[in-house]
């Protein structure tokens, strides 16, 4: 069988690169800091775990979603930390997110690199139908952009070759979307890989028919300029209008630009049948629900 870089590890390689998340050395590219036992990369001993008020981690879970829904960021965080020490992969999840976006707990990049490797080690047979599939490829997909840049002042040191793994990982294996639009800028910008925008606009498109906006936007350029793929303008027009359509804030304001920029160029023709085309989007995504 032929086998290309964008396979994904089988399962006893994934088992021992995740394992390796939490021992150090090789997949982190650097000695860890002295004095420092490798479980200290392990989520549960850096984080304070309150006494057990709590029937079972299912309980915590559910205590914690409710606190955080209400406003109680904290008995929150509380919670969740409860079940995060029996293992609990959402409770993982949900923490780590926490403390890489600072709500309601402070921002720590190396506390949520650690539970979302907590969450690779223990989950690394999970399969893509597994109730726990979207939270295990969402971690690997974290994991990778922490490899791509590094921890400042920590032991994750930048290491392109992890974050194309586990970019890669989640792409391919579980079929995530932001890990498949992360594994195409990788592509389109040649980092880490030999750039190919081929293979981007595969990635690309895959994201995008998954509602990811910055792949869409992106595809959209693509097939506008001709980049890589056939030009197709009314098709470039219709991912750039979607993208538009879910763009969220000024975060997201360079979509519009390009969207209003190829909207500007395009001929009344172009315009009509890319019109008709997100009409067809919107109508298979309803039907799919």
């Amino acid at each position: 069988m032929r086998t290309s870089r964008d396979d994904p590890p089988s399962r006893a390689g994934l088992r021992r690169l995740a394992g390796a998340l939490l021992l150090g050395g090789a997949l982190l590219g650097a000695a860890l800091p002295a004095g420092s036992p490798a479980a200290a990369l392990d989520a549960a001993v850096r984080t304070p775990v309150p006494a057990s008020g709590y029937r079972n981690a299912r309980e915590a879970v559910r205590s914690g979603v409710r606190d955080y829904n209400a406003g109680d960021k904290e008995g929150a965080a509380r919670a969740l930390e409860y079940a995060a020490g029996q293992g609990h992969a959402l409770a993982l999840w949900k923490l780590g997110r926490m403390y890489a976006e600072g709500d309601g707990v402070p921002h720590d990049d190396l506390k949520a690199f650690e539970f979302f490797s907590k969450i690779a080690d223990e989950n690394a047979d999970e399969g893509p139908d597994s109730a726990n599939a979207t939270v295990v490829a969402s971690a690997f997909t974290a994991l990778g952009r922490y490899f791509l840049d590094g921890i400042k002042g920590s032991y994750v040191r930048p290491n392109v070759e992890r974050a194309y793994e586990m970019f890669n990982y989640a792409a391919s294996y579980y079929g995530d979307p932001n890990a498949q639009y992360n594994l195409a800028r990788l592509y389109l910008d040649g980092t880490g890989v030999t750039q190919d925008v081929r293979q981007a606009a595969r990635w690309f498109n895959l994201a995008a028919e998954k509602g990811h906006p910055a792949a869409q936007a992106l595809l959209g350029q693509m097939l506008i300029n001709g980049q890589g793929v056939p030009t197709q303008r009314a098709r470039g027009l219709a991912w750039l209008t979607l993208a538009r359509d879910a763009a969220e804030g000024p975060k997201d304001q360079w979509i519009v630009s390009l969207q209003e920029q190829a909207l500007a160029a395009a001929s009344e023709r172009d315009r009509a049948e890319a019109q008709a085309q997100v009409d067809g989007f919107y109508r298979r995504s309803a039907r799919a629900r």
